[in-house]
């Protein structure tokens, strides 16, 4: 079969590969690979920025951000062939720690976790692949056309589970939120607080292009000006912030009402100086009751919530969101960031 590999740590190693077929075990299912969510995680490893190959191997099958079809189920374990699936990402470590080994291998506490298609697991981008049962995410079979949209989904579920429990440890009824970047994080991020009820506020840099009526039909408040601007429309209870810019990050922390609470979803580069107002923003965080909490990754729990709620959401507006599909001997052009992309979508059947 194909799939799409790459030498960890080399820019340009990234080819389509003949590869074995898998051989699923007794509690795996083998899964017919229909499409895979190109996201920067897979364009870092594409520059050759980090990823490891499997234990022994030189190449990795790249691929976090699966949909796929059974096609072999084992008795008893919950899957039929033909249904639709998508895989979890992360794996706990083989000697767990606390968090791993009570299944919230998200939150591993000693870095011994694997993930499929990014750290010693090989990924999705196959034209077959097989995975646990207790690793497989069954969808809803109306969400066909957009079920690579389920593993972002659950890094915005859990940002949001994280929100809610640290505000839980005081009264917590938020009315307003705004989510910094506009990519598939941020306007999923924003699905969700619309579906808890909120007003929500999204900032973005773009004027124009697919976001802001994406925004827009969510019935969410888009904003374009900096974030100044969208800050005092807004006036948020909680921020989520999806860009990773420093600036953004640093202003989001100094921007919620008081008992506000900021989680952080994207990932600062680093090596860039910033000047900030430490003082300034520690006496608000003090002096606020403010919280900010950094949120990666998923567990199956997470998955779940996600699924229910890109159920419950348009099928229409989530499509909108797969701005491109690119057939897998094209993938150069997934790997390559356009300004209108939302979500590209790889697409791997024949």
């Amino acid at each position: 079969m194909r799939a799409l590999t790459i030498r960890p740590g080399r820019p340009g190693s990234l080819s389509v590969a003949e590869v074995p077929d898998p051989e699923p075990g007794p509690d795996e299912l083998l899964v017919e690979g229909l499409a895979l969510g190109v996201c920067g995680t897979d364009r870092e490893i594409a520059a050759g920025e980090y990823g490891a190959a499997p234990p022994g191997r030189d190449r990795l099958v790249i691929g976090h951000e699966s949909l796929g079809r059974v096609r072999h189920a084992p008795p008893g374990g919950g899957f039929s062939p033909g249904d639709l699936v998508v895989g979890v990402v992360r794996r706990p470590d083989p000697e767990p720690c606390g968090a791993c080994a009570h299944g919230e291998f998200d939150m591993c506490r000693n870095g011994r976790y694997t993930e499929r298609g990014i750290k010693e697991l090989d990924g999705y981008a196959s034209e077959l692949w097989r995975v646990e049962t207790r690793y497989a995410v069954a969808l809803d079979p109306a969400l066909a056309d957009v079920g690579v949209l389920l593993e972002p989904a659950s890094v915005v579920a859990k940002a949001w589970e994280q929100v809610e429990r640290v505000g839980g440890r005081a009264w917590f009824e938020p009315r307003t939120a705004l989510v910094t970047g506009a990519g598939s994080i941020g306007l999923l991020a924003a699905l969700l607080g619309v579906q808890r009820g909120l007003d929500v506020h999204v900032l973005d840099r773009v004027a124009d292009g697919p976001k802001p009526g994406l925004v827009a039909d969510l019935g969410a408040a888009y904003h374009h000006d900096g974030l100044d601007a969208a800050v005092r429309a807004a006036r948020p209870d909680v921020v989520i912030e999806a860009t990773g810019a420093a600036e953004l990050v640093f202003g989001a922390i100094g921007s919620t009402a008081a008992y506000g609470v900021v989680c952080l979803t994207g990932v600062s580069p680093a090596g860039r100086n910033l000047t900030v107002d430490a003082g300034a923003l520690n006496r608000d965080i003090v002096l606020e009751n403010d919280a900010v909490v950094g949120s990666v990754n998923a567990n199956r729990a997470h998955y779940a919530a996600a699924a229910d709620a890109l159920g419950k959401a348009d099928p229409g507006w989530l499509g909108r969101l797969v701005t491109r599909r690119v057939p897998l001997d094209d993938f150069a052009e997934a790997f390559d960031s356009r300004p209108d992309d939302v979500k590209v979508a790889l697409t791997l059947g024949s």
